[in-house]
């Protein structure tokens, strides 16, 4: 490291001899970096040599499996030959350093830019964030368990060869062997895919999709061959993969391990409190509903309140009318067609009262205080009791002739005899 150039943001630096840099990362911690990368590029007219340069060479001094595996890649790993190569640094991740080694005497550019917001990790982040919270609906979901199924087939391959093959393995212990070095060499591979991304791109596009269009559709196939996911144990295995790999989405998306520890936590926390907060909502409901009077209470209006809504409903009433007449959807010439009095209904569509002076002056003679209308209803039943009186005597006269005719003629007969 001593005989290593160090590189800052925004340097630029030619050389034509072989050297290595160095970035050491800062260690204050600033939440405006969260996602922030820093970008190097280094380009020349002819090739060179790129190589990464681990800090640990000895991989007996790991002190955890994870380092000891990222050991294993640096050691397996070549060096890149190419005109041109990127690097992507986190802000507040590990030193990096790499060597450059050019084949001929041809001068080289190394540049260190940042991107204050880096696309990739922003997504990352959101997709995490998006797939812990819906990992139970998208588990059931069987356009999502296809989908899972070719990315699967893409990127972990012998992974999804075990678990298409699980049938014909008869032992336990043998399956989860063989799955261990099968995650193993995917992971591996994701990280070369990752790191020679561009490289391959340039370089074999055309088998790159190729492999991915043979895979996807081969994996697509499998899939539906053997249908989405029946049982509630397979669904929940599927919820609590799909959460865990939200969480190392969420872990990739961010530059501050810390936050994302956080973020893992508030999220685990949310998706803990969400049966207690149901629950505690249910109850609340319930003793609300119990609570709560059952008898209904009913406002009676008054006979002035009655006259004033009756006016205010009729006034409203007649300027929707006007304004649905002024509409151009309205059709005009049909309605004057069939009128009595086509001038009368265009005066009340701009503006004109819908009753005139005369037909106000009329209804309030017939039906006012001291109309004829009241007067009549009076006197009908005066009339109608003094009638009744009259039919009643006339009929009690009736019955006291019918009387003395059937008892007159007993003294006639007496007299005869």
């Amino acid at each position: 490291g001593k005989n290593c150039s160090l590189l800052q943001e925004m340097d630029v630096i030619q050389k034509q001899d072989e050297n290595c840099y160095c970035y050491v990362q800062n260690r204050t911690f600033h939440l405006q970096y969260l996602w922030s990368t820093l970008q190097i590029k280094v380009s020349s007219r002819e090739k060179f040599q790129f190589e990464p340069i681990s800090e640990k060479n000895n991989c007996r001094n790991s002190e955890t499996v994870f380092e000891f595996a990222a050991c294993a890649v640096q050691i397996l790993w070549k060096a890149e030959t190419c005109t041109e190569t990127f690097v992507s640094i986190k802000q507040y991740g590990e030193d990096f350093c790499f060597k450059i080694q050019p084949f001929k005497i041809e001068p080289y550019t190394v540049r260190v830019k940042r991107e204050m917001l880096d696309g990739k990790l922003l997504f990352l982040f959101v997709a995490g964030i998006f797939l812990f919270h819906f990992a139970n609906s998208l588990s059931r979901s069987a356009k999502f368990f296809y989908l899972s199924g070719i990315i699967l087939g893409a990127l972990a391959l012998l992974v999804f060869v075990l678990l298409t093959l699980k049938r014909f393995i008869p032992r336990h212990s043998t399956f989860w062997i063989l799955m261990s070095g099968s995650w193993i060499a995917s992971l591996y591979f994701i990280y070369c895919f990752k790191e020679n991304m561009q490289w391959l791109w340039s370089e074999h596009r055309n088998y790159l999709l190729g492999y991915f269009l043979a895979v996807g559709i081969t994996s697509f196939a499998i899939c539906y061959q053997h249908g989405p996911l029946t049982t509630e144990l397979s669904i929940t295995l599927f919820t609590w993969m799909l959460q865990l790999t939200a969480f190392v989405l969420i872990y990739c998306g961010v530059t501050i391990p810390q936050v994302a520890y956080a973020v893992i936590a508030v999220s685990l926390c949310s998706k803990s409190l969400c049966y207690p907060l149901g629950a505690a909502c249910h109850i609340a409901r319930k003793m609300k509903h119990h609570f709560k009077s059952k008898k209904l209470l009913f406002k009676y209006l008054t006979e002035e309140e009655y006259r004033e809504q009756g006016e205010t409903e009729t006034i409203r009433a007649l300027e929707e009318l006007r304004s649905f007449c002024r509409s151009p959807d309205f059709p005009s010439w049909i309605a004057v067609s069939k009128l009595q009095a086509p001038h009368r209904f265009a005066a009340f569509v701009l503006g004109s009262p819908h009753v005139s002076p005369a037909e106000t002056k009329a209804h309030d003679e017939q039906y006012g205080i001291g109309s004829s209308f009241l007067e009549e209803q009076l006197f009908e039943t005066g009339a109608q009791s003094e009638q009744d009186e009259p039919a009643n005597s006339i009929h009690e006269d009736e019955e006291n002739e019918n009387e003395m005719h059937t008892q007159t003629p007993l003294p006639y007969a007496t007299e005869l005899l």
